[in-house]
């Protein structure tokens, strides 16, 4: 009987073979018969709301009501259900909140950290000014150990299992291979474009996500929700290009390297609807469990080296380094880095800065995938884009080694306005009106 279980929407009349339905709340879970059921037995429905009305279809069997509201019923004859239904809606809806806060609390730390994210970024720059590239795959190869520590640390503590390590590995191929050429490719635009186009061109981020969770997803979005992704990309292209020259630079530098970086947003799209998909099949594999983070990451990370180590004659010349230059290049990157020898001249700040980039960068990559865990990749591209703005008005402060912070653009009011709006409008459910 449980086979036949499915899900129907509020209001809706069903086929005759089920029941009819009417009820407040927004959908209920009922026990669809087979066809020569109705005629022998009375339908059953399993109650998940507080306000319920059933028209029954066939005859045999019956219903009882207590009184006090119709907090409790059930239904009797040969297929009988005992049903709890203020408990049940008590359950469902401290599970509802509790969803709730733990989305936003992790979108709060995933705003948080990308904030810290780009600060750091630029921060980290200070001492390895020259070695932008050795910054690059210190973080590319050095998440690998980090990752696979953690996983080994979680495995032993039982946190991460048999099953999970033994999940198919094409899909983590994938991720890295998408990793590396979103990486390949913004480096390649990034080299041409200036500072104040890329955040512009990145809002292309959240369209391609969209789109590819339709694609393959099948994910559907209410009007409110389109039009709520749109202010948020809007607000953040008025809060960036205001003031700036970045329409100017776009023209100079060329469509050819504007949409290369935006094909770099693609791949990183691409990627995020990867994972969000590998959760789901997994919570499927596992039987209801779920992939731990660091299974993705782990070997997420180890592919991405091991495509980017290919690409290092590609991507060396991208930033003006010979090939054959590369390891004087990155054992002198070593040395700025270390802050040792003859090279540490121009290099202080190092080792730390570049450390706290690393540490609050990967808790970045931490936070966003766990916030696409409880979410989607919509809700975890909406919050790192949200901390666009924020850390346009962190630069704006007397940061050490920064020195004088720059001034806002003259549109930030007006496009922080707008992407907020975008957010309440995105976040807004409307109410669901119910026929009687």
């Amino acid at each position: 009987m449980a086979s036949y279980c499915r899900r129907i929407t509020a209001g809706a009349v069903v086929s005759d073979r089920t029941i009819r339905l009417r009820q407040s709340s927004r959908t209920a879970e009922i026990l669809r018969l087979p066809r020569n059921y109705l005629n022998q037995q009375r339908p059953v429905i399993v109650l998940r709301s507080r306000l319920l009305v059933v028209e029954a279809v066939g005859s045999g069997g019956g219903w009882e009501r207590s009184e006090g509201g119709g907090r409790e019923e059930k239904a009797v004859g040969p297929c009988s259900y005992s049903l709890a239904e203020n408990r049940t809606v008590e359950a469902e809806e401290s599970t509802s909140r509790d969803r709730t806060v733990k989305i936003a609390v992790a979108a709060a730390v995933t705003v948080v950290m990308g904030v810290g994210n780009r600060v750091m970024y630029k921060l980290a720059l200070v001492p390895l000014k020259h070695y932008p590239f050795f910054l690059a795959q210190l973080a590319t190869f050095g998440y690998v150990i980090v990752y696979f520590s953690i996983l080994y640390l979680r495995y032993q503590a039982g946190i991460v299992t048999d099953e999970m390590l033994s999940m198919r590995k094409g899909p983590f191929l994938a991720v890295g291979l998408l990793e590396a050429l979103g990486a390949a490719t913004g480096m390649a635009a990034g080299a041409i474009l200036s500072g104040a186009s890329i955040p512009i061109l990145s809002q292309t981020f959240l369209v391609w996500q969209i789109l590819l969770s339709v694609i393959f997803l099948g994910r559907r979005y209410r009007a409110n929700q389109l039009l709520g992704c749109f202010l948020v990309a809007l607000g953040v292209i008025i809060t960036v290009a205001s003031g700036s020259s970045a329409g100017q630079s776009l023209k100079e530098a060329g469509i050819f390297w504007s949409l290369l970086m935006i094909v770099s947003f693609l791949f990183q799209a691409a990627d995020t609807v990867l994972k969000e998909v590998i959760f789901l099949d997994a919570a499927r594999d596992l039987k209801g469990g779920s992939v731990d983070l660091f299974v993705i990451n782990s070997y997420g990370s180890a592919f991405q080296a091991f495509f980017i180590f290919l690409l290092l004659p590609f991507l060396s010349k991208l930033w003006g380094i010979p090939f054959s230059q590369l390891p004087n290049y990155l054992k002198d990157g070593a040395a700025c880095f270390l802050n040792i020898g003859t090279l540490s001249s121009g290099c202080e700040g190092a080792p730390l800065l570049p450390l706290l980039f690393v540490a609050v960068n990967m808790g970045f990559n931490i936070s966003l995938l766990y916030l696409l865990k409880i979410s989607s990749a919509v809700v975890s591209c909406l919050a790192s884009t949200f901390s666009v703005p924020i850390a346009v008005y962190v630069f704006t402060l007397p940061l050490p080694y920064l020195g004088v912070g720059s001034s806002l653009p003259a549109g930030f009011v007006a496009g922080a306005i707008v992407l907020i709006m975008g957010l309440l409008i995105y976040a807004w459910t409307p109410t669901v009106s119910t026929s009687e």
